[in-house]
């Protein structure tokens, strides 16, 4: 228990100085969705600008984890899928963590039976 809220402590810390020094850009998780076939990203951590629109960031998505363009892709924001036109600024008001960060998940289905905002 001890050792959650100190990572609880230092994940709100961290994404504190990131909005400070970053005021535009929104601290950004990504991690797989369990049980996805599509392959793993090489960098969990995003620091992304506020304006860009969530098919944008998953075009991102897909460059880092070298996805064909005829594979479908799909992100969640807790069981939730966005919709592509909404700007990540706007998600992240609405479904940032109580850390300051927010997740994001891929996945190459509609893992979730998730429905679109």
């Amino acid at each position: 228990m001890v050792a959650t809220v100190r990572c609880v402590y230092h994940r709100t810390s961290e994404s504190s100085k990131i909005r400070v020094k970053y005021p535009e850009r929104i601290p950004v998780i990504v991690q797989k969705a369990p049980k996805s076939q599509v392959p793993d990203i090489d960098k969990r951590k995003f620091l992304i600008p506020a304006d860009i629109t969530v098919a944008q960031f998953m075009w991102i998505i897909r460059k880092r984890i070298q996805l064909p363009a005829e594979k479908a892709i799909f992100l969640f924001v807790g069981k939730v899928l966005p919709q592509s036109s909404a700007t990540m600024g706007h998600i992240y008001q609405e479904h940032r963590d109580a850390d300051g960060f927010l997740y994001v998940a891929y996945s190459g289905e509609n893992t979730f039976g998730a429905t679109p905002l």
